[in-house]
Formats: structure tokens, sequence, C-alpha cells
């Protein structure tokens, strides 16, 4: 849930997209000799997910350990709380899911930033299991973000909170062409990768607009 409260997909596909094939890019040699040379990515609502058996559990357990890392995502798990799969679901699967295959699973989740008469501009998390990661599956998501964003509706993404300790993020993002259009004072309480404690950290608010898209294409 947002400030907004539950910000509803009016406008958005019926149908799920047609899933489509990705080609890696893997910039370290030697990891490029390990990593899947292309993902497949399908467009997922929770009940299309709970067909396919133990995906959820997975992302669930996935998403939870990264919350619990505290050096992305916003929400906190607090001590002794329990993550639930139904916080988890009610989170990842309220508006639309593409997750990618290559033998485990990474996940982007697209969803309206704003309600009303602001919900065709969206925003969207993403999700790379820790041991898969420097394999090129960030760069892949994140180019088909491009593709998806607009195809599901939405003219704009705007991301609210990069944390500028997320380097590889914020480099992915200026990449591909979105534009930092403000920056927030110690926007996050995060934990340090030292694990000596927690610190502020300032956070970038990112923009891009979509390129048109034929959506009967």
């Amino acid at each position: 849930m947002s400030a907004y409260g539950v910000i509803t997909t009016a406008g958005r596909p019926k149908e799920p997209l047609a899933s489509t094939l990705w080609h890696t890019k893997v910039k370290d040699p030697q990891s490029a000799q390990t990593a899947p040379k292309y993902l497949t990515l399908h467009h997922l609502t929770l009940a299309t997910a709970e067909k396919l058996p133990g995906l959820i559990s997975y992302l669930h357990k996935d998403f939870a350990e990264e919350l619990e890392r505290g050096r992305t995502y916003p929400q906190e798990i607090l001590q002794g709380e329990e993550y639930t799969q139904s916080t988890f679901e009610s989170y990842f699967f309220a508006a639309d899911a593409i997750v990618a295959i290559t033998g485990y699973e990474d996940t982007q989740l697209v969803k309206p930033n704003y309600p009303g008469r602001s919900s065709h501009i969206c925003n969207a998390g993403f999700l790379i299991p820790a041991s898969q990661r420097n394999r090129g599956f960030g760069s892949t998501l994140a180019r088909s973000y491009l593709h998806y964003g607009p195809r599901l509706g939405y003219e704009a993404s705007v991301f609210n909170l990069v944390y500028v300790n997320n380097i590889a993020s914020v480099k992915l993002w200026d990449a591909l062409g979105f534009t930092k259009i403000g920056r927030l004072p110690n926007a996050g309480r995060l934990k340090k990768a030292d694990g000596s404690g927690e610190e502020y950290v300032d956070a970038w608010i990112i923009h891009k607009q979509f390129d048109k898209v034929d959506n009967a294409n």
C-alpha cells in the first residue's frame, strides 16, 4: 500500500502480455562462462503464479531475505516480526509481476506510482537472488522494463527511492537514459554493508518518459 492507499491498475491489459526472450549481457569474462545466455520473461498474476508449484514460496523467501539485508527496499522487518507470504503476495502481486526464468527466478514488479489522474506513471521493483547476481540479469530486467512498461499502458516511470549507495542500479538507469530529477536527504535508514549498524543514506528520484508503442502488437 502506498501513501495514497490502495492504487488500482485500471487501464492495464486484461490478458497477460506475451512471453519474451532476452539476451543477457555479462561484462565479467569469468561470470560469462557460466551465466545463461538468455532469459525468458513471463507476465504473471497471483492466479497464474499459483499454478506454478513452489514459485510464490521461493519468491517470498528471497524477498524476505532482501528485506532482512536492509540496503535496497524501504520496508523493514522488525525484530520478532515475520514477513508472511500473504503480506508478500499483497505487495508483489498487487499489480503486474514479470518473472524471468533461467532455472531459478528473477522478478520485476510494475505498478502505478500514483492514483487516478496520475496513474499513467509507473514504478517498479526488481529482485534477483543474491546467489545469481553479477551475471547480467539486472541489466536484462532493466532493459525489459522499457519493453513492458509502455505495453502495460504506462507513459512514464519514476523511481522514488534509489539509494545513492546502490551504485549498480544508478549506473543501470543512467545508461538507459533515465534522468535524476531530485535527491532526498537521509531518505533511508539502511544497514551498513559491514554489519556494524545503520546509517542514513540519501536517495535519488529518477524519471523517464517511455517511448510510444503500438499495444496491438
